[in-house]
């Protein structure tokens, strides 16, 4: 027996809730058995609801509070999905190497999304790495000295005649 399919709404309602449940089972109900997930944190796209769920629970290890929220009108045509959100979270786990900061972010981003039969196939996350990353103190802001010269260790900005 195929599953209900969901509304836009209801899907994407669903999508956020699983991030904010702390249940990596939750993505089953709402995601393809195959579904491919992005962001600028994954080198490959993750494939599966368990692999998905373990991406997820990296998360909450770092931001046990994390939350995402709806932050503007979701966009939908056909099979396809543009679903403004908000991240809230407060670092109070280690984040991989990184210990725990101890800031509050918030970051905006927007999932793209493509569906079949009413359940999640590929999810892609756009979200500012380094806004996120300066909210967390782990990189300088942006347009300060020390973002210059964070560069400038990289080799943006050096010109030979200067």
């Amino acid at each position: 027996m195929e599953p209900r399919r969901l509304s836009v709404d209801q899907l994407i309602d669903a999508w956020e809730e699983a991030w904010s449940a702390r249940d990596p089972a939750a993505f089953v109900a709402i995601c393809t058995a195959n579904v491919s997930y992005e962001d600028p944190l994954v080198i490959a796209p993750l494939t599966g609801p368990a692999a998905l769920g373990g991406h997820a629970q990296r998360l909450w290890t770092a931001f046990p509070d994390a939350r995402l929220e709806r932050s503007g009108a979701r966009l939908s045509a056909e099979r396809f999905i543009a679903a403004p959100a908000r991240l809230l979270a407060t670092n109070t786990g280690p984040l991989e190497a990184l210990p725990a900061t101890q800031k509050f972010l918030a970051v905006p981003m927007v999932f793209y999304c493509q569906t079949e039969r009413g359940r999640l196939l590929r999810v892609r996350a756009f979200f500012d790495l380094y806004d996120a990353a300066t909210q967390l103190g782990v990189l300088p802001s942006r347009g300060t000295l020390s973002e210059r010269a964070l560069l400038m260790l990289r080799g943006f900005g050096l010109r030979a005649g200067r």
